[in-house]
């Protein structure tokens, strides 16, 4: 298996609210889906939001809950004032703040929000991953 992902999926109660977010509030454009699913290209990967109950029936059993668990997503800007800059959008829009922009122990620049639905949304900057013209982001090769 090749080593990379393709498909980042949160389930989440209400997906015409948390797209409403991420379209209307972050400006994001949906690039497929229905009324119970939606996509959007994120560079190389995909985001998608799927109605819970449309994927606890499609995996075939309950999903938990809790959406502050274990993960996260993030999203690395490339500074600190576009890290600013986001972060506002976020909340803005109606993200709600869990930790505002600071610099970070490990040398870059952090914040988290929750976007409706209570998914986590790191919003960062670290200096050490480079993140190309198409938004792509790389860890150096060492």
């Amino acid at each position: 298996m090749e080593q990379r992902i393709s498909l980042v999926t949160l389930a989440v109660d209400d997906v015409g609210a948390v797209a409403a977010f991420f379209e209307n509030g972050l400006g994001w454009t949906r690039s497929g889906g229905e009324d119970d699913v939606a996509f959007y290209q994120t560079g190389g990967s995909i985001l998608a939001l799927y109605a819970r109950k449309s994927l606890e029936e499609e995996i075939g059993r309950a999903l938990p809950a809790d959406t502050l668990g274990g993960m996260t997503i993030a999203w690395n800007g490339r500074s600190e004032a576009e890290v600013d800059r986001a972060f506002q959008q976020a909340v803005d829009a109606g993200a709600e703040p869990v930790k505002r922009p600071e610099k970070a122990f490990w040398g870059g620049y952090s914040s988290y929000v929750a976007i409706p639905g209570g998914h986590l949304l790191e919003i960062a900057y670290n200096p050490f991953w480079p993140i190309d013209g198409d938004g792509n982001i790389a860890i150096p090769i060492k």
